[in-house]
Parts: structure tokens; C-alpha cells; sequence
């Protein structure tokens, strides 16, 4: 259309791209505030220490500002379901329904639940019960969070189900809830996933406590002197233990999608004993070849097999193991006599290597940031370089959590569920280009909207303070009491 080379398949790729990415940028933020508020909290109630109390109820409203925004995303990324992969919904449906309904019913019903009872009630409950309250929530979202990847996970390595024609259609029907409970994907990138969103909600409680230091208001500078190094050592704790969980979801996807892992080393040709680790390269992903490697001696054996021996499998290898099993003896004529599993090497390449160097980045921030502000030589009010860098680096691991997702996503290409059904497969039938422009267009105007609303009203709590109070605000104030009706 236009001349362009828009199709139905790559623009309804485009929208499941952008409303992943998008509603991805608040789910870990939002699961990793809720997590450290709650510590925060806990601390308040151990240790009675008040700034902890003003942390808690600060840092919250920036909590319950992402996890608002979550809510309207989350909603349009499930819409766009409908829409464009109604195919998909049909094949899915008996397994995908199942993790997402009990999210719903149990996980988001917990959350939503505890939030509302914790939001007005800091004055109504000892310190411990109203901890219990925002740690409900803190598990409530982790406990979402369980069942969504179920639902993923089984698309990235599908565990019991059995193929049956229903209604003249082929689909999925679950057999084993408990084996998509129990996949072992689920198991190892969980772990990731919480860590990742500890150490991003860590790293911007760090980056806006610096520009909440660099701009000196009185009365704010002990407030805020505390939540640089709470969100310093989280951070930092978090970067090194998701570079293990990391390695421990990875060796998964070795097992399991053995191109992906290729791809996100950029090998096409089988590597030599030991491997190799290549830093940089030039991919030519039509000619599957590549070139200029920049490459550190035996590393990818010992990132791959933990010891400094063994080869590792190129995409070229795997395409035609791949054929051989699924080829047409799956798909018969209706895909080819030859097809072409190679997933998007560059993306995928690249975003592995994104995501690696968010983990270093973080790692030497935090780490020069409680250097400087250790006890007995806190300089960091006078290192503003330091304090800026800190301040810019609240994007660095939403950037990191987008190129984890790319290499979860696209490395699945062509499956849309691994091994069974293709992304050309699960596509509506009756999805339009001009419907998907329309669309496409809409949804990004929205999540820009959106967007700006998170980041303008972040920006409006942080300059407002820690210690700011609403003359017109009636949040202590039971809803059904008399003073919240006014005199």
C-alpha cells in the first residue's frame, strides 16, 4: 500500500511491538516500587524512624502513578488482542485464558484491594498492619506478574496440552494446568524479571533523589540524602543479581529455543572449540554472514557451558535442523518447501548487548555513588556531575527492560507459540491495513499522552517535595465520614 511496503502482518506486528513496549516500560517499575516501599515501610515500623515513614508515603505516590498507567496500558495492549490476532485467541485460548483469568480474578483483585485500603488508612493502622498492607500489594503484583509469564512462557515452550480439532479449527486444549504452572521457562525468567524491576525502581528513587539534592531546598536535604543510598544499594544489589539471573534464564533458552540464543551472539556459521565471544560485528542478515568481529577468546564456551570448552551451533546449522522438524511435515504446502526460521539477527544482537551493558552501567553509578556518599566521606553534594549522571540514568533501565523484552519476543520469529502455530498464522482475517494505520496512529498518540502524564506528574511530586500537603486534600479522611463532605 503506497508504495511502502506496509503489510497486514507487519503492521499488526508493529502494534503488539508498541503496546508490549509501552505498557513493558510500567510493569517492572511498578512491581519494583511496590517491593521497595514495602521495605521501606518495614524499616519504619522496626525502627521507628520517621524519615522512612515520609519515604514510604513519598515514594508511593510516584508508585501509584505507575501502577495507574500500568492499568490503562495493559487494557489497550489486551484490546489490541482482539483486534489483530483473533486467530491466535482462537488457537490459545484454552491455555492463554486461563493464567490471565485467575490474574484478574485473584492477583489484580489483591492489589487493588490492599492499595486502596493502604492509601488512606496511614493514620488509622499501627505502623506493622499498615506495612501488611503494601506488602499485599507488593505480592499481588509479583503474583500478576506469575501468571502473565505462565501465559507467555508457554508460548516461548509449550508444556501440557494436546492438539485437537474443535469445531473444524485445530487449537490447543490444556490438558496439565499444573505442567504450564510448572514449565520451566516461567521458572527461570521470573526470578530475572523481579530483579530487574527491584533494581529499575532502585535506580530512580537514586536519579530523582539527585536532582532532589541538586536543588537544595531546605528542610529536604536529610530526606533526600537517605533515599540516594536506599536507592543506590538497591540498585546495586539488583544489577549484580540480575546478572546471574540472567545467565540462569539464558541456560534455558539454550535448551529450548537454540536460535534465539544464536542470534543473540550473531553466529551463523557453527564456532570453533572453544567459542569465542563476539563484542561487536557488522550482520549481513540477508547474506547470513558477518564481518569486522570484534571477539574475547573463549568466553561464549564459558558463558554457554560454564567451562572454557565446548562449540556452539550457528543459525545456519539450526535453520536446517528446524526444517527438518517442522518443515513440511507440519505445514505442508501451505508454507513452503523451504522455510526460513531465522529470527532478526541485528535486533536481537544488539538488544542482548543493550541489555548487558544496562546491568554494568548501573553497577558502576551506584557504586561511585555510595562511594561518595559513605558516612565518613560523603562528598556528593559537591560532585553535581555525579548527581546529574545519576539524574540521567533513570532512563537506563527502562532502556535495558525494552531489549530484554526484544530478545524474548523476536527471538521467537516465525513462531507467535513455539513449534505449533506462526505469527502469519494467528493474524484476524479480517484486520485492514487502513484499519491497522488508523489504529497504529491512535495508540501511539494515546501512550504519548500517557506517557507524558507519568513523567509530568513525577516530576510535578518531585518538585513539590517530600513534605508538600494539599490544604484542599482530604486523603487521611474516611470517605464516609462527615468532614469529608466539608463543614
Amino acid at each position: 500500500m503506497f508504495g511502502i511496503g506496509l503489510t497486514i502482518v507487519g503492521l499488526a506486528r508493529f502494534q503488539f511491538a508498541m503496546t508490549t513496549v509501552f505498557h513493558f516500560f510500567f510493569v517492572p517499575f511498578s512491581i519494583g516500587m511496590g517491593f521497595v516501599v514495602a521495605v521501606m515501610e518495614t524499616i519504619y515500623a522496626v525502627k521507628k524512624d520517621k524519615v522512612y515513614r515520609d519515604m514510604a508515603k513519598f515514594w508511593g505516590k510516584i508508585f501509584l502513578l505507575s501502577f495507574a498507567v500500568g492499568i490503562v496500558t495493559g487494557l489497550i495492549q489486551e484490546f489490541q488482542f482482539g483486534m489483530n490476532w483473533s486467530e491466535y485467541s482462537r488457537f490459545m485460548g484454552d491455555v492463554f485464558g486461563a493464567p490471565l483469568a485467575i490474574e484478574a480474578l485473584l492477583a489484580f483483585f489483591i492489589e487493588s484491594v490492599f492499595i486502596g485500603i493502604w492509601m488512606f488508612t496511614w493514620d488509622r493502622f499501627s505502623p506493622g498492619w499498615h506495612a501488611f498492607m503494601i506488602w499485599m500489594t507488593s505480592i499481588g503484583t509479583m503474583l500478576s506478574a506469575i501468571w502473565i509469564l505462565a501465559a507467555n512462557s508457554f508460548m516461548q515452550h509449550p508444556t501440557g496440552f494436546t492438539i485437537a480439532m474443535m469445531g473444524g479449527r485445530t487449537r490447543i486444549k490444556l490438558t496439565n494446568f499444573g505442567d504450564v504452572i510448572a514449565n520451566p521457562q516461567l521458572w527461570r525468567v521470573f526470578p530475572h524479571l523481579i530483579i530487574a524491576a527491584i533494581m529499575t525502581a532502585g535506580v530512580v528513587i537514586a536519579g530523582m533523589s539527585a536532582y532532589g539534592l541538586l536543588r537544595k531546598k531546605k528542610g529536604e536535604n536529610h530526606f533526600f540524602k537517605v533515599s540516594l543510598r536506599y536507592g543506590l544499594w538497591v540498585g546495586l544489589i539488583g544489577a549484580i543479581l540480575t546478572i546471574f539471573a540472567g545467565d540462569f534464564q539464558t541456560q534455558q533458552m539454550i535448551k529450548d529455543q537454540p536460535m534465539k540464543f544464536a542470534a543473540t551472539e550473531g553466529i551463523y556459521q557453527n564456532t570453533k572449540d572453544p567459542a569465542p565471544w563476539t563484542v561487536i560485528e557488522t550482520i549481513d542478515a540477508k547474506g547470513h554472514k558477518t564481518s569486522g568481529e570484534v571477539e574475547l577468546p573463549k568466553v561464549l564456551s564459558l558463558l554457554t557451558y560454564h567451562k572454557t570448552s565446548g562449540s556452539v551451533k550457528g543459525m545456519n546449522t539450526i535453520n536446517k535442523e528446524l526444517n527438518d522438524q517442522y518443515g513440511n511435515k507440519k505445514f505442508g504446502t501451505q508454507m513452503g518447501s523451504e522455510l526460513d526460521f531465522y529470527p532478526p539477527a541485528k535486533t536481537l544482537f544488539w538488544s542482548f548487548r543493550i541489555m548487558t551493558l544496562v546491568a554494568f552501567i548501573v553497577l558502576v553509578f551506584d557504586f561511585l555513588g555510595l562511594l561518595f556518599s559513605r558516612k565518613n566521606k560523603d562528598t556528593i553534594e559537591n560532585k553535581r556531575w555525579l548527581l546529574h549522571l545519576l539524574g540521567i540514568g533513570i532512563w537506563v533501565p527502562f532502556i535495558g527492560n525494552s531489549a530484554g523484552w526484544f530478545v524474548t519476543e523476536f527471538g521467537r520469529y516465525p513462531w507467535i507459540v513455539y513449534g505449533l502455530f506462526t505469527i502469519s498464522q494467528a493474524v484476524s482475517p479480517s484486520s485492514t491495513i487502513g484499519s491497522l494505520l488508523f489504529s497504529n496512529i491512535l495508540y501511539f498518540l494515546l501512550f504519548t499522552f500517557l506517557g507524558g502524564v507519568m513523567v509530568w506528574y513525577s516530576r510535578q511530586t518531585l518538585h513539590q517535595g517530600p513534605y508538600f500537603e494539599d490544604k484542599d486534600s482530604k486523603q487521611n479522611v474516611d470517605p464516609f465520614a462527615k468532614e469529608a463532605f466539608g463543614k
